[in-house]
C-alpha cells in the first residue's frame, strides 16, 4: 500500500519550526541555560542572546528602538495587554473602545470583558470584503474613545485592512491605535512607523518559531498598564523570568523572515492565485475575502452544498491539511463570525474552505490540492441533501413569507 502524501495548508493556524530556528535554540535548553537577570557569565550569555532576539525582531518591523520590543507568551496575551493595559490605564479619563466584529477571539473576548467593566465597545462592521470604512471609523470615534484596534489582516478571510489610514483617524481624535498583526509579520512588509500604530501584537509560531512566545510592540511614550506584576522583567510591563529558549527561536525566525520576504511573497502570491482562479472554475463557488487587498499566502473559498468538516475530514484522509475557519474556533459548530459579518448565508459559510500556504509549499502541492479537492467536492455534492434545487425551493418559502424559523 503506497503511502499517502502530506500537503499541509494550514499555516494561518501554526507553521513548523524552520530548522535554522530549531538549530539556534537547542544550546539555550542544555548548555546556554542561565537566566538573564543574573550577573554571572552564565546569566550574562542569556542576556546578550535576549538582546540579539530584540535587535532582529525591530529590525523586521522598522522599531526605532529596540526598548519598544516587549516578549511575551504569544498574540492573545499581546492582544490582552494591549487592550485592557490601554482601556483600564485611562478608564477614568476615557471609557470607549473601537474594534471590528471580524477580530481574532482574543480581541472580540477580551472586549466583551472590558464591557463587564463598564467599558462602552463599537464593533465596527465591514463590507462583503471584510474591510472597515474609513468612515465608519470616523463617526464612530469620539473624545471618549481611548484605544482603536484593528487587526492587520484577518486570519480566516486574509484580507489587508487599510491600517496606516486608520491610525491616522484615530490620533486625530487622541486615541491610541493597536493593531493584531499576528498574520501579517513576516508574510508582508510590516514597517511600525509607517504603518504609525501605537501597539503591535506578533506571535513566534505563524513565522516558523516556537510556540508559546511573541512580541509586543509598544510605541516609546505609549503609556501602558501591564497585566504581569512580580520582578520587573521586559522594563516592568512582563514580568517573570524570560523563555530565553522560545525568544531566541523568535529572534531567529525574525532575521530569516527578513532575509526571504521578497522572494517568499512573490512565490506565495503566484501559488495562491493559481489556487484561487482554478477553485473559481469549479461550478458554485466564491472567494472569500478581497482579490487583491489580501495575504500573499491565503486562499479561503466557499463552495455550495458542501458541509466544511467533512470536507476537511476527506481531504485529511487523502493528506491535505487545511481549515473550514479559524483555528481557535473548529471545535464549534456554529458558522466562522467572520463570514457571516461578509454576508453569507450559515449554510454557504459552512462549506469554506481556508488554504494557507507557508516556505516549503511546493509547485506539486499546488497541483495535487488542485486535484483532490473537485474530486472532493463533487463527491460530497452528490451526497448531500442540500442541493440547488433544494435552496431555491427554500428560497421561495422565504419570499412567500414562511420562514418561521
Amino acid at each position: 500500500m503506497s503511502e499517502v502524501r502530506r500537503v499541509y495548508m494550514d499555516n494561518s493556524a501554526t507553521t513548523p519550526v524552520d530548522p535554522e530556528v530549531k538549530e539556534e535554540m537547542m544550546r539555550f535548553f542544555s548548555e546556554e541555560y542561565g537566566n538573564a537577570s543574573q550577573m554571572y557569565s552564565l546569566g550574562q550569555n542569556a542576556n546578550v542572546a535576549l538582546i540579539l532576539a530584540r535587535e532582529r525582531v525591530a529590525s523586521l518591523i522598522g522599531a526605532k528602538s529596540t526598548n519598544e520590543i516587549i516578549f511575551n507568551s504569544g498574540g492573545t496575551e499581546g492582544d490582552n495587554t494591549a487592550l485592557k493595559g490601554i482601556v483600564l490605564n485611562r478608564k477614568n479619563e476615557k471609557k470607549h473602545l473601537i474594534t471590528s466584529e471580524i477580530e481574532h477571539p482574543a480581541i472580540l473576548n477580551t472586549s466583551k470583558y472590558l464591557e463587564k467593566s463598564g467599558i462602552k465597545v463599537t464593533y465596527l462592521p465591514v463590507d462583503e470584503f471584510g474591510l472597515v470604512s474609513l468612515e465608519d471609523l470616523k463617526n464612530a470615534i469620539t473624545k471618549e474613545t481611548a484605544l482603536v484596534s484593528i487587526m492587520h489582516a484577518n486570519n480566516e478571510i486574509g484580507t489587508i485592512e487599510p491600517i496606516k489610514e486608520m491610525a491616522e483617524i484615530t490620533h486625530d481624535a487622541g486615541a491610541v491605535f493597536h493593531t493584531d498583526a499576528v498574520q501579517t509579520v513576516g508574510k508582508i512588509p510590516v514597517d511600525v512607523e509607517e504603518l504609525g500604530v501605537d501597539l503591535l501584537s506578533i506571535s513566534s509560531h505563524k513565522l516558523y518559531g516556537p510556540k508559546g512566545v511573541g512580541v509586543l510592540y509598544k510605541k516609546q511614550g505609549t503609556r501602558l498598564e501591564p497585566l504581569m506584576h512580580g520582578g520587573g522583567h521586559e522594563k516592568g510591563f512582563r514580568s517573570g523570568t524570560e523563555n530565553i529558549s522560545g525568544i531566541v527561536g523568535l529572534g531567529k525566525a525574525a532575521e530569516l523572515a527578513e532575509k526571504h520576504l521578497p522572494q517568499e511573497q512573490a512565490k506565495l502570491t503566484k501559488m495562491r492565485d493559481k489556487l484561487i482562479d482554478q477553485f473559481l472554475k469549479v461550478k458554485d463557488t466564491r472567494l472569500n475575502g478581497h482579490r487583491t487587498k489580501r495575504l500573499p499566502h491565503n486562499a479561503n473559498i466557499s463552495f455550495k452544498y458542501v458541509e466544511g468538516e467533512a470536507m476537511i475530514l476527506r481531504l485529511d484522509a487523502q493528506g491535505i491539511y487545511a481549515s473550514t475557519g479559524s483555528a481557535c474556533s473548529t471545535k464549534k459548530l456554529s458558522a466562522s463570525h467572520v463570514l457571516l459579518a461578509i454576508g453569507l448565508r450559515p449554510e454557504i459559510a459552512h462549506g469554506s474552505l481556508r488554504l494557507t500556504l507557508g516556505r516549503w509549499t511546493t509547485d506539486d502541492d499546488i497541483d495535487y490540492t488542485l486535484k483532490v479537492v473537485p474530486e472532493v467536492v463533487k463527491d460530497l455534492r452528490e451526497m448531500s441533501a442540500y442541493r440547488k434545487d433544494t435552496e431555491e425551493f427554500v428560497m421561495s418559502l422565504k419570499d412567500e413569507g414562511h420562514d418561521d424559523h
